[in-house]
């Protein structure tokens, strides 16, 4: 089933885009979200009316997330761990941990956007990007440090 996006679609597309998904997918679970209208010829007239309104949202978006990776990019996260001998630590710190501190310092950011490569297992200052739209990442810094 051929759809428009109301909304930007994590892994499928982003507003005002045209895209091809399962019936039950569209039916199920975009269309009652209101994140997708079906695409029809009337509903691609109104679509391309309603782009311009897109356009502008998308402009406002794209504002509002480069003030939040900005401020992102300001903010240093501690995260203490548990150390063994040699300065190993037990576990590791991973997207869970590091959203949980950011929403300690005050961010809402959700952990599926979170890149991290590999779970952290080392002490030291690693810096780890945040996803925030598919042309702002931002860069913040995770300081592992022993628990005292």
């Amino acid at each position: 089933m051929k759809v428009i996006l109301k909304e930007d679609v994590h892994n499928l597309g982003f507003m005002g885009e045209t895209v091809n998904v399962a019936d039950g997918y569209a039916r199920n679970f975009l269309m009652p979200k209101n994140l997708a209208i079906p695409a029809t010829n009337a509903n691609i007239k109104t679509v391309e009316h309603e782009k311009k309104i897109i356009e502008k949202k998308k402009i406002k978006i794209t504002a509002e997330l480069t003030e939040i990776k900005n401020n992102l990019e300001k903010t240093d996260i501690t995260i203490p761990v548990k150390v063994g001998e040699n300065e190993k630590i037990f576990g590791s710190i991973t997207s869970m941990d590091i959203e949980n501190k950011l929403k300690e310092a005050g961010f809402n950011i959700d952990r599926k956007i979170i890149a991290l490569d590999s779970p952290i297992k080392e002490l030291g200052v690693q810096t780890v990007k945040i996803k925030l739209s598919k042309d702002i990442t931002a860069d913040i810094k995770v300081n592992v440090v022993p628990e005292v």
